[in-house]
């Protein structure tokens, strides 16, 4: 649904481990439509012969980037010393995406925290970025919030900590040559302009993209790409039903993509009833497009019901 609202937005995939597809044979995670590129695999793992392994399994299952995970601070991924936790140990690092680096063609790229627990961000970010640098990442893209690998849970650790934007500018201008994206806090086009205006090479919007992908995504490719398009909420849910009547067939139930489209209509009159309806709906067997169709046309009376009314 993302892609059909931006053309060329580099959608990212959840995070994957890299035991889960050497190890476990979960190839299964790799599976997208052709329609989605440029998407990247985000990778999860700490040893560089397995990660090099499941690198190259991304590389030819055709994603057009490969990053490593150095950011995610949830207590399982811990314990598998993936994620933040990496960021102790910047050699280790670039182990990891060196071996990935001579093992695929595709780009390697790194997220990262600006720092873990009680690292000083403008000591160890900057140690971190000249480490991967000289095993030749050349992207990165920097959560602008400290990790607390104790005490925080994942959600917290996406609020908590307080954002340094201007940390990671100081990164770009340190590192002119490195690609510097930045994430974290950021659920606006506006904001989102601002800080490439600001001199950033790009900007990663997370939790906002998904809750209100139209808000943020439908405005990307005039803003950024030079692209506009006509399109309509109510259009992408058109442009849905095929896909969706694929994954059907193909034996899938209609809430496993439904409920990632309950955002669409966030902020637009009968945004709720939209969400109710496929809420209450798609887990129920047998259902199918139709659902969306009868939701649909509850946004649009709500929508001339508030034209009426103003």
């Amino acid at each position: 649904m993302h892609r059909l609202i931006s053309r060329h937005a580099l959608l990212y995939t959840e995070m994957v481990t890299a035991p889960a597809l050497v190890r476990g044979g979960a190839l299964h995670l790799l599976t997208y439509s052709p329609e989605e590129h440029p998407v990247a695999l985000q990778l999860g793992g700490s040893d560089p012969k397995e990660l090099a392994q499941a690198a190259k399994l991304g590389a030819d299952a055709g994603y057009d980037e490969i990053n490593l995970n150095c950011g995610c601070p949830s207590d399982r991924v811990q314990s598998g010393t993936f994620g933040a936790v990496m960021m102790k140990d910047p050699q280790l690092v670039a182990n990891c995406v060196s071996a990935m680096r001579d093992t695929v063609d595709v780009d390697v790229t790194v997220k990262c925290r600006i720092g873990v627990d009680d690292q000083d961000p403008e000591t160890v970010l900057p140690e971190f970025l000249s480490s991967i640098a000289d095993a030749g990442v050349t992207r990165v893209t920097v959560h602008a919030r400290k990790a607390w690998l104790q005490g925080l849970s994942p959600k917290e650790n996406r609020e908590i900590p307080p954002l340094d934007y201007d940390l990671v500018m100081r990164m770009k201008a340190m590192f002119p040559d490195m690609h510097v994206s930045i994430n974290g806090g950021i659920d606006n086009l506006d904001t989102a302009l601002d800080l490439l205006d600001r001199g950033l090479d790009g900007v990663m919007i997370g939790r906002a993209a998904y809750h209100q992908p139209w808000d943020v995504l439908s405005k990307v490719d005039a803003a950024v790409f030079g692209g506009g398009s006509d399109k309509t909420a109510q259009s992408v849910v058109v442009e849905m039903l095929p896909y969706i009547e694929q994954h059907l067939q193909s034996g899938g139930r209609l809430h496993q993509i439904t409920r990632h489209m309950l955002g669409l209509f966030a902020g637009q009159p009968g945004a709720r009833r939209w969400r109710q309806i496929l809420s209450t709906g798609a887990n129920k067997d047998g259902a199918g497009p139709e659902l969306l169709e009868v939701a649909v046309a509850a946004i649009n009376e709500a929508k001339q019901a508030s034209v009426q009314a103003m």
